[in-house]
């Protein structure tokens, strides 16, 4: 699955840790863990929340597109 893929690259390339990055997201380190490592489904608001504190798209976690650019 391409998202959890994209989440781990993302964390690697920020060199945090799940813990650290589930805490700033506000979210349990096994939520976090989950959708990192078994592509379990994010909601919305979470989605939302990861894609802004990449500063990535939305369409890219998602694997819509290849540009990781966010249209503003």
């Amino acid at each position: 699955m391409i998202f959890n893929e994209r989440l781990k690259i993302l964390r690697d390339e920020k060199g945090a840790t799940q813990e650290s990055t589930a805490r700033s997201l506000g979210m349990p380190l096994r939520s976090y863990n989950r959708l990192e490592s078994d592509g379990a489904k994010a909601h919305y608001d979470t989605l939302m929340k990861i894609a802004d504190y990449y500063d990535v798209s939305v369409d890219w976690l998602m694997g819509r597109t290849d540009r990781r650019e966010v249209n503003r």
